[in-house]
């Protein structure tokens, strides 16, 4: 349906798609236009003036500084909205609000916010600070240099996870509606209220393949101990989660201390590596390659100096919950990055570690269940209980396989994926025969089991042939017309962009090329360039045509100074924008590319630059 849409909208527009410059769309001070006003000494009320044809986004706008309260946001018009790709409340015409601030003296707020045209075209997100003084009333003026550099909070939750690497994709899109969630919910209410709504929000958690992994984990120790009591059970399970919660307590603490560089440390690749390898390993001890057990040395000293049925194995179980906790620290990344955000922007250390000490709280439910139940809730020795713990095991393989993807080729993805499902498939054995007299869910198992084996089949298939889409992977040897067959592997190979940064190097590459340039404007949060590059970029007809082409690209998605120096030299107010220049350097104007253009479109646009 959405190709189909795609195309329908192609044809609507090829009149004036390929004439269209970024003078179409108003810049966006224009379109989005906001004046303040200080009502009284405690309301700050702020107007936006939107044109036709342009709208705000409700969940993009952010209200920070010291005494800046949250302002009660109405209803918008809900939209199934394509540069997101999910369903948004959006403003349209006018929106007025007002915002509580208190405080004695002068003060500082900031407003976030960010809109599209209803065309297509996305704007970066936009900030505007404004000073208080209670004692003077009337319209504020806005800083200048307001657009900061930063963007704002509802929207760094996105961006604050990626690199400029090909780790940009590392928070998927669900992430981001965690992060402003869990800031939506720190930023209002008390803190009764906080901790309640974190508690929830760990309960929930502990539910995802991010958490229910480590129920074995701590069943082995709980097995590990014998003929345990409920309340010696309870014990264990209590201690495994205090070392969970303290290092939540310690990460929102730091928050508050550290500043926003916590966030996005979670996310950088040598984090999401070495925790994805951890666990792998913890897999392997579903599969009994080793037993899960704290080092010999580690349990002897805390023997020695409490002793083993009393604090000696509590602190050993204590200490493997902490380490639980940072190896599943990355998988949550989503709510636990709004919340540390949230809590490096304002310096509120207590409120982040009592909202992330509730979260743990939350996550460990489970855990304290299990622990309650003595070892009664777990399987009894036997192939049942085998094939509970290979179903965890498969769990754990799948999360790291899913926290390591983002920095990984896509290749090295599907391989992985690949691999893991014939191992599901391994697992269910669908080639084997079925026992007389077995039930539907034998059957079921052999079923799935053959679609594990389809899946993986095709996966590695796609990543043998350099596919470019895990979701799709086998949707690059459909390829588009007579450029897909008969080629060899270089002509299918998706082409490579060499990344700039400032009006400067892009003045270099113009005047020393020899061949048509293609610059093209990128965003991690837009969704639009991710289908150029899969849709577009992919097409072995495009790709051919873009070989003889010094392809380059801006990656705009910090909107710094430099990245709006880029745009606003060609009048662009956000990706995904292509401009096309001759062998000599000059814009060809006519094949500006403004929006998602279908290949066959694209392509006649990249054929008139070489012609």
């Amino acid at each position: 349906m959405k190709a189909i849409f795609n195309w329908l909208c192609a044809l609507l527009l090829a009149a004036w798609l390929p004439l269209a410059a970024a003078d179409d769309f108003l810049p966006p001070e224009q379109a989005f236009v906001l004046k303040a006003e200080l009502r009284d000494a405690h309301t700050v009320k702020l107007h936006w003036a939107i044109p036709p044809g342009y709208h705000l986004y409700r969940e993009r706008l952010s209200f920070t500084g010291p005494g800046v309260g949250q302002p009660q946001l109405p209803p918008g018009k809900r939209k199934f909205d394509e540069n997101f790709g999910k369903e948004m409340e959006t403003y349209y015409n006018a929106l007025d609000l007002d915002v509580p601030v208190s405080g004695t003296g002068a003060l500082t707020l900031t407003v976030g916010y960010q809109g599209c045209a209803d065309a297509g075209l996305c704007y970066p997100p936009e900030t505007r600070s404004f000073t208080i003084d209670p004692a003077a009333l009337g319209v504020l003026t806005a800083l200048a240099g307001g657009s900061t550099d930063a963007a704002p909070a509802a929207a760094t939750a996105t961006t604050a996870a990626a690199s400029a690497t090909a780790a940009a994709a590392a928070a998927p899109e669900h992430a981001e509606d965690d992060a402003s969630l869990a800031q939506r919910m720190l930023q209002g209410g008390s803190v009764w209220r906080i901790g309640g709504a974190f508690l929830v929000f760990g309960l929930l958690l502990s539910f995802t393949p991010c958490v229910l992994p480590m129920v074995p984990i701590l069943s082995s120790i709980i097995v590990g101990e014998g003929n345990v009591t409920r309340r010696r059970g309870l014990l264990l399970a209590a201690a495994y989660s205090l070392g969970m919660a303290l290092v939540y307590t310690a990460l929102g603490v730091a928050a508050g201390i550290a500043g926003e560089g916590l966030a996005g440390a979670l996310q950088k690749p040598w984090v999401l590596l070495t925790f994805g390898a951890l666990l792998f390993a913890l897999a392997l001890s579903m599969f009994d390659v080793y037993q899960l057990q704290l080092p010999g040395a580690l349990q002897s000293k805390l023997s020695e100096s409490s002793g083993r049925q009393s604090g000696g194995k509590i602190a050993g179980v204590f200490v493997m919950g902490a380490l639980s906790a940072l190896i599943v620290g990355p998988c949550v990344a989503g709510p636990l990055a709004g919340a540390l955000l949230y809590i490096s922007k304002t310096g509120n250390a207590v409120t982040g570690g009592w909202a992330l000490f509730a979260m743990a709280t939350g996550m460990s439910v489970p855990l304290l269940l299990t622990g309650l139940s003595a070892g009664s809730l777990l399987p009894r020795a036997g192939a049942w209980m085998n094939h509970v713990k290979s179903v965890f095991g498969l769990m754990l393989i799948a999360v790291a396989i899913w926290m390591i993807g983002p920095v990984l080729p896509v290749t090295a993805s599907m391989a992985l994926w690949g691999a893991f499902a014939i191992l599901c498939a391994v697992f269910l054995r669908p080639g084997t025969a079925v026992p007389a007299g077995a039930g539907i869910g034998t059957y079921a198992a052999k079923a799935l089991g053959v679609v594990f084996l389809l899946i993986g089949l095709f996966q590695l298939i796609g990543a043998a042939s350099s596919g470019t889409d895990v979701l799709q992977p086998l949707a690059h040897l459909r390829g588009g017309g007579g450029g897909a067959a008969g080629g060899n592997a270089a002509e299918h190979a998706e082409p490579r962009f060499t990344r700039i940064r400032t009006v400067a190097e892009l003045d270099q590459v113009l005047a020393s090329t020899r061949q048509p340039v293609m610059l093209d404007f990128y965003a991690d949060w837009c969704v639009a360039c991710k289908e150029m590059e899969r849709m577009n970029f992919s097409d072995s007809r495009v790709a051919g045509a873009m070989r003889g082409m010094q392809l380059i690209q801006v990656d705009v998605t910090a909107n710094n100074a430099d990245d709006r120096a880029l745009m606003k030299r060609f009048q662009l107010f956000g990706p995904p924008g292509i401009i096309l220049f001759n062998a000599s350097g000059q814009e060809v104007a006519p094949a500006r590319v403004i929006g998602f253009m279908p290949p066959d479109a694209f392509l006649r646009q990249l054929q008139r630059t070489a012609s």
